[in-house]
């Protein structure tokens, strides 16, 4: 598995209570583009119309050798998901006021693109600071116990 984009700000702004991959589709010059090991889905997020799922604002950039048939970098892309997957995520965006948030973009052993994606609940401030709290206590605690022995 080689990722090729990461939203690690997703983890501190949200609580991440269920994770499930998707395909995407993508154009032949999108692709080319992610071999190139660049893109960007720190703002993006995935929204269901019409019984399908998109992930919005993901930026993939245009492709370094394309030409006039090149890519549009922010355009909405179709998630790949089940039938099924997909109410379960409109259900819960809908009643229940979460949000699917793409969390990896990465090639899979066959080489196929895949995003991970986390249904989430936002975070509050408090939560962050606690989130935060901790993982700064983890830190010390690793520093403390590496020079303990």
């Amino acid at each position: 598995m080689r990722i090729v984009a990461e939203n690690r700000k997703a983890r501190y702004s949200y609580e991440i209570l269920e994770q499930l991959e998707a395909g995407i589709a993508l154009q032949g010059t999108e692709v080319k583009s992610l071999r190139e090991g660049s893109a960007n889905i720190r703002d993006s997020y995935a929204d269901v119309k019409n019984g399908e799922i998109w992930l919005v604002n993901a930026h993939i950039p245009v492709f370094s050798h394309g030409n006039k048939g090149n890519h549009e970098p922010r355009r909405p892309r179709k998630l790949l998901l089940h039938k099924r997957q997909i109410n379960k995520l409109g259900v819960a965006i809908q009643r229940q006021g979460m949000t699917v948030v793409p969390l990896k973009l990465y090639f899979n052993h066959k080489g196929v693109v895949k995003v991970q994606l986390g249904l989430a609940r936002g975070k509050k401030l408090h939560d962050k600071r606690e989130t935060e709290k901790t993982r700064d206590w983890q830190r010390q605690r690793e520093r403390l116990l590496k020079t303990g022995e």
